[in-house]
């Protein structure tokens, strides 16, 4: 069985640094985690700019699932759109 297909959405500042990586993607995976592999597959060098070891997400990167902030354990369905938003700082 096929596991989950998942829309990937990406900013325009991870695109630029990516040779050929469209803004968005379909990927299959029945976690976030699962899903990020799938576009390193894709988009081969794409998932250290998304995580750091261990694995966790990069600090300054936030991932949403369906509109709510995710972990890498979340779980995907089927449709579901992951966003990939740069955090904002300032002071």
């Amino acid at each position: 069985m096929q596991p989950p297909r998942v829309t990937v959405r990406l900013p325009r500042s991870l695109v630029a640094l990516l040779a050929d990586c469209p803004r968005e993607l379909q990927v299959h995976g029945d976690t976030l985690l699962r899903a990020i592999e799938d576009l390193d597959r894709r988009v081969p060098g794409i998932r250290p700019r998304l995580l750091d070891a261990g694995p966790s997400i990069r600090e300054h990167l936030n991932l949403f699932v369906d509109g709510e902030l995710a972990a890498l354990d979340t779980p995907l369905t089927d449709g579901a759109v992951v966003l990939v938003v740069p955090a904002v700082s300032g002071g």
